[in-house]
């Protein structure tokens, strides 16, 4: 993962969605798309639960894709894009194709470029999905769908009702052919499955670095999907060959590593290190109000997953015998490196957290937006990473320095 590329997948953060309406908050198009994850696992989940399996490693690569996919036709309105892909395909697939080109330069790891290439052919109709991703596709299409849903009924209060009337009856129509879905029935029917969704949707509230003026703004929410992102490209770049569970487990602790904060909010670094005692303390309090606020709206059959995501975010861990037990990476890589015993990266997590906040101190003070909050936490964080600093297998002190 080059510095480059890392900062083309950041525009993600300043790409404004419904831009012709009236918005009471900001909808960008990171926080967008961490939403339609959420909702994506939320669904992924029903469907699991009634035997139906789900390619979870298709669906982390294909948030990653359609991201980029996003950036580089911003300018492109999606009803636009539907006209074209509908009345004329072959024009549809060159546009995609030029897509392809926009990355050649960035992306280095020509087997992510593969994974790309093969995504762009399935979306645009021109190579069929596999039999065992179809199911998977339409989980991420209904939950692409229904986050659309939610942004038009958040700005619903302050828009007249004749200026959403025809775009609430195209998603309406859209989303008829996903109410197959149990997940999704549950959701538009607000049942418990919304209310822990409305909790989550308060991330996207919560505006980081609180105390300082800063371009772009970034939510916890959109934040959370950054460092899922990173920590997708992050566990490419050990060149380890990961358990299909570890991959899953490292991008899914690192979409909902800040969850507490949901009920919490947001509580700076340095405020949470004014006394020795106070990081535990912190800790202590949210488990507490997550077990209960937040537990209770989680169904059964993911309460416990989230739960191991959440808990200890930062450790590198395992199951063994259903306790978590914290392990090295050393231990990861030669001894617990199989789906049997659930093994995440959570230092890499840990490593793709500081280096998202490394970006939006970096990024602000370059457009010249700047504090003495941001210039003390980009020097912070370069200082915890000095050189020879290694973290699960990456160089860290060469990444934040790049």
């Amino acid at each position: 993962m080059n510095r480059d590329f890392a900062l083309k997948i950041f525009e993600g953060f300043s790409i404004e969605r419904w831009n012709d309406l009236v918005r009471p908050f900001d909808l960008v198009e990171m926080d967008k798309d961490a939403e339609k994850m959420v909702l994506a696992y939320i669904i992924g989940k029903f469907e699991e639960a009634r035997g139906v399996q789900i390619d979870w490693e298709w669906m982390m690569y294909a948030s990653l894709f359609d991201l980029l996919r996003k950036i580089a036709l911003c300018d492109i309105k999606s009803p636009v894009q539907r006209l074209i892909k509908s009345q004329y395909p072959e024009e549809f697939i060159r546009l995609n194709e030029w897509v392809l080109q926009q990355y050649m330069g960035l992306i280095d790891d020509k087997e992510l470029f593969s994974r790309f290439t093969l995504y762009i052919g399935k979306m645009s109709g021109s190579i069929p999905y596999g039999a065992n991703q179809e199911q998977t596709a339409r989980v991420f299409r209904a939950a692409h769908k229904y986050s659309s849903m939610r942004e038009l009924e958040m700005i619903s209060c302050v828009n007249e009702a004749e200026r959403l009337e025809r775009i609430r009856r195209e998603l309406n129509q859209d989303l008829q052919g996903y109410l197959d879905l149990p997940g999704l029935q549950m959701l538009m029917t607000h049942q418990k499955p919304f209310d822990f969704l409305m909790r989550i949707e308060q991330l996207r509230f919560q505006t980081r670095w609180n105390q300082t003026p800063r371009v772009p703004k970034t939510s916890v929410l959109g934040h959370c999907f950054f460092v899922a992102i990173l920590t997708l490209l992050l566990s490419r770049e050990t060149k380890v060959p990961m358990c299909k569970k570890r991959l899953y487990n490292n991008y899914f602790s690192a979409l909902f590593h800040d969850l507490p904060e949901s009920v919490t909010r947001d509580i700076i670094s340095p405020v949470k290190q004014a006394t020795d005692g106070l990081p535990a303390i912190v800790k202590n309090i949210e488990d507490q109000i997550v077990t209960a606020e937040l537990v209770p709206l989680m169904e059964d059959f993911y309460r416990d997953e989230i739960l191991y995501f959440t808990n200890d975010e930062f450790d590198n861990r395992i199951l063994r015998n259903g306790e978590k037990v914290s392990v090295t990476y050393e231990e990861l890589n030669e001894r617990f490196n199989s789906d049997t015993f659930s093994p995440v990266d959570g230092k890499l997590v840990r490593l793709s957290d500081h280096f998202s906040a490394l970006l939006e101190a970096k990024l602000s003070i370059r457009h010249g937006i700047t504090s003495t909050h941001l210039q003390d936490g980009y020097s912070n964080l370069l200082k915890a990473y000095p050189e020879g600093k290694v973290i699960n297998g990456i160089d860290a002190h060469a990444l934040f320095n790049a």
